[in-house]
């Protein structure tokens, strides 16, 4: 394999499947090669009678940012990505086992929406949260899916239009994680031991409750969503904020504050 990158580590013990998403390089970005991983291993997880959830979480201070904007800024992108990330996103909230996320650092854009397509997700004190799609030219339609039918809508209001950073507690406040914890391998404890309890039928029938409004909004929205995400990404305004974001640089849009007269 040589310099070859890992992108993904698992590994299986005590009935639970766990997939560390281990791209630092980029941030644990939503890579085609991480994501075509993501299925394989996902689908490994569905066929092993002995798993009985999924445990998502990740190396380097940063649980995912979303995107991998030098993929979506070449000239070169496949239209599909957007397309391909609700996939991604409806594909957990379908599983028929459980998924869980371990989140000790930073999520951003998509990343936001591969956390909200978990069932159950706890956050450390180091993890941060935004969605700074607005800030690069285009929104957060595809992780709307996942996002919207679980959290507050007025929080995401702020948040969707202003792109500011805010923190486990707030996260747990508004809906997008479950819990906030100073030690989430200590919570996490009795939430896989209670996963561990439950038949392979009782948790896909439970699941399949609690996640009918996701569902619905993927099947209704998908269409939609994904081509207003790729005609926004193929614009010029996007191409300028994913430019001077991979530049470390303001876009030519942002309005520098001067003194009140």
């Amino acid at each position: 394999m040589g310099g070859a990158k890992r992108l993904l580590s698992t590994a299986t013990g005590a009935g639970v499947r766990t997939l560390t998403l281990d791209s630092p390089h980029n941030r644990n970005a939503l890579s085609a090669d991480l994501v075509g991983r993501m299925y394989a291993e996902l689908e490994r997880a569905r066929a092993d009678s002995d798993v009985r959830a999924v445990l998502l979480t990740h190396t380097g201070n940063t649980f995912c940012a979303g995107a991998d904007l030098s993929e979506a800024s070449a000239h070169d992108a496949p239209s599909d990505g957007p397309r391909e990330l609700a996939r991604l996103l409806r594909t957990l909230v379908a599983f028929p086992k459980p998924v869980v996320a371990r989140v000790t650092g930073h999520v951003r854009a998509g990343g936001t929406g591969l956390l909200a397509a978990c069932d159950i997700s706890v956050a450390g004190p180091e993890a941060t949260f935004a969605f700074t799609e607005a800030r690069i030219g285009v929104a957060p339609a595809v992780v709307s899916m996942p996002v919207l039918p679980r959290t507050d809508p007025r929080a995401m209001a702020r948040y969707y239009l202003t792109g500011e950073r805010f923190g486990a507690q707030e996260a747990a406040r508004i809906g997008l994680v479950t819990l906030a914890a100073d030690d989430p391998d200590e919570v996490l404890a009795p939430v896989l031991d209670g996963l561990r309890r439950g038949s392979p039928q009782g948790l896909a029938e439970s699941k399949r409750l609690v996640t009918r409004e996701v569902l619905a909004a993927f099947d209704r929205d998908t269409g939609t969503l994904a081509e207003l995400s790729a005609r926004l990404f193929a614009s010029d305004e996007a191409r300028e904020g994913m430019t001077a974001f991979l530049e470390r640089r303001e876009p030519e849009w942002t309005v520098r504050q001067a003194p009140v007269r």
